[in-house]
């Protein structure tokens, strides 16, 4: 999963912008379509993920009826899943289907406290 600038700095989404309320301790956000085959895959992972982990939410966007956040997002592929911090801030981005160890190291990151991270 990508970490860049301008994520770590970046826009915070709302629950107005994913259509749900974001997550105590974290968010998953999987933007998907309805023919994508990875995707279904995906969207198990990450509600095993969440269902593991407190407070941390999986928030599915279908990126064709969401053209104008997908575009504001820079989405180009499905599945992109956005790890976000309790306040909204994407924190991780990743293309693909992710792998379950992969999704638990980048929420590691949205779970962090300011003081944690270097």
């Amino acid at each position: 999963m990508r970490d860049d600038e301008e994520e770590r700095n970046g826009r915070a989404l709302r629950p107005g912008d994913l259509g749900a309320e974001l997550g105590e301790r974290a968010t998953l956000v999987h933007f998907s379509t309805a023919f994508c085959q990875p995707c279904r895959a995906t969207r198990r992972t990450l509600a095993e993920v969440a269902g593991m982990v407190g407070g941390v939410t999986h928030v599915e966007i279908d990126a064709e009826r969401n053209l104008s956040l997908v575009r504001d997002l820079g989405i180009t592929a499905t599945p992109t899943v956005l790890v976000l911090d309790a306040a909204g801030r994407i924190v991780r981005r990743a293309a693909g289907q992710p792998r379950t160890a992969d999704v638990i190291a980048a929420l590691g990151r949205a779970l962090e406290t300011p003081a944690d991270r270097p």
